[in-house]
């Protein structure tokens, strides 16, 4: 027994039947053994050695083939297509593509329950399969290999009809496949035929044609281009037989229910946005942006999950006490000219399916005048995975502001801003603090900004604020940390935002 499996990753395959034209979206399933040794032909001819492989050992391996005709496994399929117009300029075409739909891991098994190669036809054969790259047409990609031990239940095989005489239903679904002739009787019609086309006394122009289809050698026979076969007016091909089998019915399904897909959902706290628009924000107005995106993104939420489902962890609100700072990070990202051109959503303790979705629709963002921006979405998972490619999320020992630090508390007696900033630092669990030291101003395309120069109220009404003038610093950790690093009021809007220093 010779048992072949064939597999499609792709999931498709493609093949029009005989005699049928490409248009009637009709699919020639299975696979039969003519196009399968056509196949075989082909690949010797491309990618073989003939030398190694001389054409001798070729046809010997297909004349056993043709010898007997096969019988199939069939997995589930559904018979699908597309269709479009052919970009024609003159005259769009409609043209219909249809196809087997089949599961990339389930296999078609081609069996010829009786057929023993020997071993140098076995060797070929399997160079042959290996070399395979599609079958049908060149969208159908394909794996083959013979099987050396398979003991399935066939359920497509040759034979008339039968009912099944409890029920009086048909068992099987009749459908033709073609099978090639084997040598002798491709001989034999080959004789016949061109006797009655002598016969028949039409003119040198007109027989030549079909005289060319027609060669001597067999295996030359089985490998004319159906081109040829066509405009010599064949209506089918003359070294191949037709065979009547009885496959399963509803083998080729006419469609199916749609299936969920399913989706690897992987860990993800950081999403990161391009900006688009023009003009681009300043970073002076960093808490405006950081706001009119929490904005978004809440508007958004409410829309794909109901007001009463909007995660804590994005809205900020109901989360526990020791939570404080777990929640979404709403960050501008500026270039080198001081333009926000980037945003980066960040939530330490990560976001689920919900969350996800939400941040992946979000595509725009506008603020209380009606400007619009455009979000262009451009990574989304774990913090670690951005590297050092995104300025913000790099890991080091000294950093310095970006947006002006506005103390959270009130200054008191031995309570200053640099104490606060160390007991905030402790407070997040940060390494400590070797020094840290304010700076006037930071430098942005040769503007010096001070803290003034940015906008450093948050618009939420009753909102205590204990600092409304700001101040810049730098910083030196004990040990390198990762961004973001934001820290004081408003730090969850893009105040009090730090940037590492190479």
């Amino acid at each position: 027994m010779l048992t072949l499996s064939l597999t499609f990753p792709g999931g498709r395959y493609h093949a029009t039947p005989w005699g049928r034209h490409v248009n009637e979206a009709d699919v020639a399933w299975p696979p039969d053994s003519w196009r399968i040794c056509r196949a075989l032909v082909a690949v010797w001819h491309r990618k073989l050695d003939p030398q190694r492989y001389p054409q001798e050992h070729l046809g010997r391996l297909l004349s056993a083939l043709a010898g007997e005709a096969p019988h199939y496994r069939l997995p589930a399929a559904v018979h699908a297509h597309t269709r479009h117009y052919m970009p024609v300029r003159q005259k769009s075409t409609l043209i219909f593509d249809a196809f087997a739909r089949i599961d990339a891991d389930q296999e078609v098994i081609v069996c010829w329950p009786n057929l023993v190669l020997d071993e140098a036809q076995t060797e070929l054969l399997d160079v042959l399969l290996e070399a395979l790259g599609y079958l049908g047409r060149a969208e159908s990609w394909v794996e083959a290999k013979r099987l050396s031990d398979w003991n399935g239940e066939l359920n497509c095989c040759p034979g008339e009809s039968t009912v099944d005489t409890e029920t009086g239903e048909m068992v099987g679904e009749p459908v033709f496949l073609y099978c090639p002739l084997s040598q002798e009787s491709y001989a034999s019609f080959r004789e016949h035929f061109l006797q009655g086309l002598a016969a028949r006394e039409i003119k040198s122009k007109e027989r030549k044609p079909i005289e060319n289809t027609l060669p001597e050698n067999w295996l030359n026979a089985l490998g004319l281009d159906t081109a040829d076969l066509q405009a010599a007016g064949w209506s089918a091909p003359p070294a191949a037989q037709k065979r009547l089998y009885q496959r399963p019915i509803e083998a080729l399904r006419a469609n199916a229910a749609s299936r969920p897909r399913s989706r690897l959902i992987l860990p993800a706290d950081t999403v990161r946005y391009a900006v688009y628009g023009k003009p681009l924000p300043r970073i002076e107005d960093a808490v405006r942006f950081g706001e009119c995106l929490r904005q978004a993104a809440m508007g958004r939420a409410k829309r794909l999950l109901g007001e009463d489902a909007i995660p804590s962890l994005l809205s900020g609100h109901g989360l526990p006490v020791d939570n404080r700072h777990k929640h979404a990070f709403f960050i501008p990202e500026s270039n080198a000219s001081g333009r926000i051109d980037h945003a980066i959503i960040h939530i330490p303790d990560g976001f689920g399916v919900d969350i996800r979705r939400v941040l992946e629709s979000l595509d725009k963002i506008k603020n209380r005048d009606g400007q619009e921006w455009r979000l262009l979405l451009e990574h989304i998972g774990e913090k670690s995975e951005f590297g050092g490619k995104v300025p913000l999320l790099r890991q080091a020992a000294v950093w310095q502001s970006v947006t002006p630090y506005l103390h959270p508390w009130h200054r008191k007696k031995n309570f200053d801003v640099e104490a606060q900033i160390r007991r905030e630092c402790r407070e997040r669990g940060l390494p400590a603090l070797d020094w840290l030291q304010p700076i006037d101003e930071v430098s942005v395309e040769g503007r010096n900004l001070c803290p003034i120069d940015f906008h450093r109220f948050r618009r939420k009404r009753g909102l205590i604020q204990p600092d409304t003038h700001g101040s810049l610093w730098q910083l030196r950790f004990s040990e390198s940390i990762p961004g973001i690093l934001a820290l004081g009021f408003g730090n969850h809007f893009g105040l009090g935002l730090f940037r590492p220093l190479e």
